[in-house]
């Protein structure tokens, strides 16, 4: 009797525990950022080769290792280039029923989100232009905006950017213009914020600079609305501390072969509201093998709480 009771008991403990796990991860939800370098399924005037089988491939196994519930995307090419990675990730065990494809003056590359949870409102940016020694120019690609509903409960907005590179081009300093593409994208934020200062919002992208740099300080912002940086980092084993700086943990995100460099380009940065149900130590730079065979950026991911505070 006392046997079977503690098996019974055993049995009980296990299911709790299930229970306790489902529990858990139906309370949680991750947000992940990944620039996927020249998603293209055709070839373009100015980029004749399209991704690669075994780059796809790549690519959907660093989204596999990652779970996130929500994906943005930066240099996706069309929607149906779009669609057959969301068809292929469906396949391998990763569904995403909900989309967003985002196309601005950039022709080739493009933003995009794919989400496990519903898009209850969608408000793209596609025209944003800005005037730049004495020319009217336009942001290079669009701003992606949603928001959403992960329960009854919990929803939140993400927007997802993709700013001007470092290449130089002819038509004003790729800096400058970047700068000018951060003022644009923080006006979006700042809207959103006066409009609502407790909102949930999350800025996910590739903003192609360092944190110190002037673009990345005006998308974060300062004072009120001054945004948190997750800088998500590898999961190594490194836990020291290094004060007064920032811990000393492997952080970057690209490597830029022609320089041999390795920078943090690739943010994910929370409104004042949202920064309260971050979930610090669930969030990373995620690590695989070969990660360079699918993009030249590697996939940040941060999660959250979706319960009520």
């Amino acid at each position: 009797m006392n046997k079977r009771g503690s098996g019974f008991g055993c049995w009980f403990s296990l299911i709790a525990l299930i229970c306790s796990s489902a529990l858990l991860h139906a309370q949680t939800f991750r947000v992940a950022t990944y620039n996927v370098e020249n998603y293209l399924d055709r070839p373009t005037e100015t980029r004749p080769h399209p991704k690669s089988a075994e780059a796809r491939a790549k690519v959907r196994e660093c989204i596999r290792a990652a779970k996130p519930d929500v994906l943005a995307l930066q240099e996706m090419g069309s929607v149906s280039a779009l669609l057959e990675l969301r068809d292929s990730l469906k396949a391998e065990g990763l569904e995403f029923p909900y989309w967003e494809h985002v196309a601005g003056f950039d022709t080739n590359i493009h933003v995009a989100i794919l989400s496990r949870f519903p898009l209850s409102s969608r408000r793209p940016h596609t025209n944003d232009n800005f005037l730049l020694g004495g020319r009217r120019l336009r942001a290079s690609r669009g701003f992606g905006e949603v928001d959403v509903q992960v329960n009854p409960r919990c929803s939140f907005t993400l927007i997802t950017a993709h700013l001007k590179s470092k290449r130089p081009v002819p038509e004003a300093d790729q800096a400058e213009e970047r700068l000018e593409e951060a003022k644009i994208l923080r006006g979006i934020i700042q809207a959103d914020l006066a409009a609502n200062p407790r909102a949930d919002l999350i800025v996910a992208g590739d903003f192609n600079d360092t944190k110190d740099s002037a673009s990345v300080k005006t998308v974060i912002g300062r004072g009120r609305f001054k945004l948190l940086d997750t800088r998500p980092a590898e999961r190594n084993g490194d836990n020291a501390s290094n004060p007064p700086f920032e811990p000393r943990t492997i952080t970057w995100t690209h490597y830029y072969g022609k320089e041999d460099t390795y920078s943090r380009l690739d943010y994910i940065l929370l409104s004042p509201g949202m920064a309260g149900k971050w979930v610090p130590g669930d969030s990373c730079v995620v690590t695989i093998p070969n990660w360079g065979v699918g993009s030249d950026h590697r996939l940040i991911v941060a999660a959250f709480s979706a319960g009520e505070r």
